[in-house]
């Protein structure tokens, strides 16, 4: 999924030391990304440079543009670079960049979650934390079995892991984009004013990173919503078949997705041990060609290079069924979840409507603050209906995305298997032709 790395400075990266910097440039989200060197050990996607940016004269009216065109991976953070083209008026600047970290991220996907406004649409879901732990555990392990390996396989090991850890980089910053390119093609948070600040705005916008009490309160919190889930569908009953199926067919969809990306995840790791098994059999033949001469030699080299060979292919297998199939099932497992919280949120709302018309009934029979009851019952009429309209839009619209999302990567996937199938074939008999002429 990597290629062309630098090696040169992986042991000096923040994942070995806790120091320094690793930079990437011009993610293509939830896409496969070669990238190149520029010796500084920077990684650069070829794209950047070999076509220019659109300028604002060339977008459409009411245009917004966003895209992360850098990234930077420091001790505990990584800075992304926002790129901002718009026509779009109220920007004091078409053409902007600011610098944002993951929690104003998160601090904007919060402010979008709070608003009131936005109860009737499904917001996107606020892109995974950074986690780039396992990497540094393997580089540091690295650093510190350096002694015990040859000169050549320690250079494989870095080659690997730099290539793991910008692979993971990589999908960290596309997914952090793909939130920031969702709001800004909606028509109505695409004008939503704390877009507009973190667009714009060029200082820090005071997020700072949640602690462990924070934490804890958003484990609460999670758990609060899904025992309100749990009180609403058991106690309110939706007159409408529409969002009452969508309910429960969200509900097992959730469900099928968990299964299917840990599924998936297995078997993206039975490729990459099938892979470090090809790997120990190269080692293995590469160290007993030592002692051996003449033809054995050679023949025992060269089945040792194809050993190594063959684990490259199956560890690109890994990533390409990981990126195309595992990522696209994450994201939809989270995506699916923001759906299902609007139909919580409208069971909340069909819950206020019918205890204002309680109220309303109480209050004729009564005949005491008849004309308040009112006033409350049609707001929350008023409301309902308005939630309910918009939902159901959003809800269409997420089910279109997710279907042609789907198709997209499964038919991409496919053509790759074939792609992988092919190459495996290929060099297999190309080897099998190369050790028989040395026999």
């Amino acid at each position: 999924m990597m290629d062309g790395t630098d090696e040169s400075n992986i042991l000096n990266s923040p994942l070995a030391n806790n120091g320094g910097t690793m930079e990437i440039s011009s993610p293509n989200p939830l896409a496969p990304t070669t990238t190149t060197t520029n010796g500084s050990g920077t990684a650069t996607s070829p794209d950047s440079s070999s076509s220019a940016p659109a300028t604002p004269a060339a977008l459409g009216e009411n245009a917004l543009h966003v895209e992360i065109s850098d990234a930077l991976s420091e001790k505990e953070k990584v800075k992304f670079t926002v790129h901002t083209r718009t026509t779009l008026p109220g920007f004091a600047k078409k053409d902007n960049n600011v610098v944002r970290q993951h929690e104003e991220f998160v601090w904007l996907h919060d402010r979008i979650e709070e608003n009131e406004d936005y109860a009737g649409y499904i917001i996107p879901p606020c892109p995974p934390r950074p986690d780039f732990d396992a990497s540094r555990e393997k580089l540091q392990r690295l650093g510190e079995g350096e002694g015990n390996m040859t000169k050549e396989e320690f250079k494989k090991m870095k080659s690997e892991l730099e290539a793991e850890y910008l692979a993971t980089f990589k999908k960290t910053v596309a997914m952090h984009e793909v939130f920031l390119r969702r709001l800004a093609s909606h028509p109505v948070f695409r004008i939503d004013n704390h877009l507009k600040v973190f667009l714009e705005y060029d200082q820090d916008l005071c997020a700072k990173p949640r602690k462990k009490m924070a934490i804890f309160g958003g484990f609460v919190k999670s758990l609060g919503k899904t025992t309100d889930e749990i009180l609403l569908s058991a106690t309110v009953r939706d007159v409408n078949d529409f969002f009452e199926n969508e309910l429960q067919f969200l509900t097992e969809y959730h469900g099928h997705l968990r299964e299917a990306a840990s599924r998936t995840e297995k078997m993206t790791q039975r490729h990459k041990d099938v892979g470090d098994s090809h790997q120990k059999i190269s080692n293995a033949l590469t160290q007993l060609s030592t002692t051996e001469k003449g033809n054995v030699e050679t023949f025992v080299a060269k089945a040792a290079e194809i050993f190594e060979r063959i684990k490259n292919l199956e560890t690109r297998v890994a990533s390409d069924q990981d990126l195309k199939l595992g990522d696209t099932l994450r994201y939809y497992q989270r995506d699916s979840d923001a759906a299902k919280a609007l139909l919580i949120r409208r069971l909340r709302c069909l819950a206020a409507y019918e205890t204002a018309n309680r109220n309303l009934e109480k209050a004729r029979s009564k005949n005491k603050d008849v004309h308040a009851a009112e006033t409350a019952q049609a707001e929350a009429c008023e409301k309902f209906e308005s939630m309910s309209a918009c939902g159901k839009e959003e809800l269409i619209g997420f089910r279109n995305r997710r279907v042609a999302a789907f198709k997209k990567s499964l038919v991409e996937l496919a053509e790759l298997e074939i792609k992988h199938a092919k190459n495996q074939y290929d060099y297999l008999r190309q080897s099998l032709l190369a050790l028989k002429e040395i026999a």
